[in-house]
């Protein structure tokens, strides 16, 4: 039940700071999500990067589909050197979900240490 809730809230979280903050707020949001959800490694990690792939992923596709991917057809070809808009939103996705799953790690492995002493 943890695991689920902190998906979403580590989602809303991203959601929310995302219109105020730049993109990289999204390991500000892994942060909190991993210290205030205790969990072990491997669901820290996966519950803030589930929320936040699968939060840009949605959001790139739905952005992208709005003008018929012709930003992503461009980007597409400098980036990927591959003429395929839905391999560039994958890509985004995992970027996001790597970057915050890393620092629900870092917020966990915080409080672990700061227990310790």
């Amino acid at each position: 039940m943890k695991f689920f809730v902190s998906i979403i809230v580590t989602a809303i979280l991203a959601f929310s700071m995302g219109y105020v903050l730049p993109w990289w707020s999204i390991a500000v949001t892994g942060f909190i999500s991993g210290v205030f959800f205790m969990q072990s490694k491997l669901l820290s990690f996966l519950s803030a990067f589930i929320a936040v792939a699968l939060f840009w992923g949605i959001m790139a596709l739905f952005i992208s589909n709005a003008n018929n991917h012709i930003l992503a057809h461009r980007i597409s070809l400098l980036i990927i050197k591959k003429d395929n808009p839905y391999l560039l939103i994958l890509l985004t996705s995992l970027i996001g979900g790597v970057t915050t799953g890393v620092s629900a790690l870092t917020g966990r492995s915080l409080v672990l240490m700061i227990k310790k002493v």
